[in-house]
């Protein structure tokens, strides 16, 4: 009787073989979503503004027809390597002297431990939002304490005091990923808009229909109506598709640009260890809709100071 012998060597290159047919096969993608397309990305914004906005004397509004039509490609020097003509305002705020925005927007950046791509992403951001003639605001929300991240939690904090400075738009955006062409508008839609469907990191595909994370636009009266994100999610995971079972569960649908107008890159970054717990929270989560979230949120506030290019809220979780 013959006996073959198999070495730990060929089945783990079988392992990484299937592994490596599994990433790249395009059928994991999901291919085919619905999206709104470029000519009709102007009428599905919500036109609306903080009030010290609404109240400014300047008759002209502004125009968005050829920011959104052009779709310029951004991503590129000299706008990644230092600010063009600064003129923000203190505390990371600007708007449009010329004309009237018709949007204001809070975009909140949880962060801890990562100067490098924070720095690139402000000089990017910069460029990039003044470009497109809206009021915006950059918070940047930064968790003090060792505990593991808690990232939604960290937005939770930045849309409640964005909240109390009447922006009727959130964009919940990850540090380190930045939007490619201009068209990419960084106001609220009708229905909360998955901004970043178009990601390198997957090849500019999907992964799956429900995927609603990376960079979020939501009106900040959705994201009350939801109680914001779970407080439960330290650690890697699962906090995105609680978000997105929560806007489920209240019948809200969510929408997309086309992949034309949604690409994003992503910057190198090291992978937060992964909360073990994820998916029983996503299983039981329903039950804590109503109790876990913005109104059980505690935490404390260890510094709050407007910078030159950012408004700097440290917390303790």
């Amino acid at each position: 009787m013959i006996t073959f012998r198999v070495s730990s060597s060929v089945y783990a290159y079988a392992a990484y073989l299937a592994l490596m047919v599994w990433f790249l096969w395009p059928g994991r993608f999901a291919s085919l979503y619905e999206y709104i397309e470029g000519e009709n990305i102007y009428d599905q914004l919500i036109r609306k503004t903080t009030k010290n906005i609404s109240l400014m004397r300047n008759g002209l509004r502004c125009d968005y027809s050829e920011v959104i039509e052009e779709n310029l490609a951004l991503y590129r020097p000299p706008f990644t390597e230092d600010i063009i003509n600064n003129n923000v305002r203190i505390g990371g705020e600007y708007y449009p002297e010329d004309c009237l925005p018709s949007f204001s927007t809070a975009i909140i950046v949880p962060y801890r431990q990562r100067e490098r791509q924070l720095n690139q992403f402000l000089i990017y951001m910069h460029n990039y939002l003044r470009r497109q003639r809206i009021h915006y605001r950059i918070f940047i929300i930064e968790q003090y304490d060792p505990k593991p991240f808690n990232r939604a939690k960290l937005f939770n904090i930045g849309a409640l005091i964005a909240m109390g400075m009447d922006y009727p738009c959130l964009v919940l955006h990850d540090v380190d990923l930045m939007p490619l062409s201009l068209g990419n508008m960084y106001a609220c839609s009708r229905k909360p808009r998955h901004m970043s469907s178009s990601l390198d990191e997957f090849r500019f595909n999907l992964p799956y229909r429900g995927l609603f994370g990376g960079a979020v636009a939501i009106e900040s009266s959705v994201f009350l109506n939801v109680n914001g994100m779970s407080n439960m999610f330290s650690g890697w995971g699962g906090e995105d598709d609680d978000l997105y079972a929560r806007l489920q569960n209240k019948q809200i649908e969510i929408c997309r640009f086309s992949p034309a107008y949604s690409q994003y890159t992503m910057l190198p970054h090291r992978k937060e260890t992964p909360n073990k717990d994820r998916v029983v929270f996503l299983k039981n989560g329903k039950l804590r809709y109503h109790t876990d979230g913005l109104n059980s949120l505690v935490y404390k506030q260890v510094g709050f100071k407007l910078h030159n290019l950012f408004t700097h809220v440290l917390v303790e979780t």
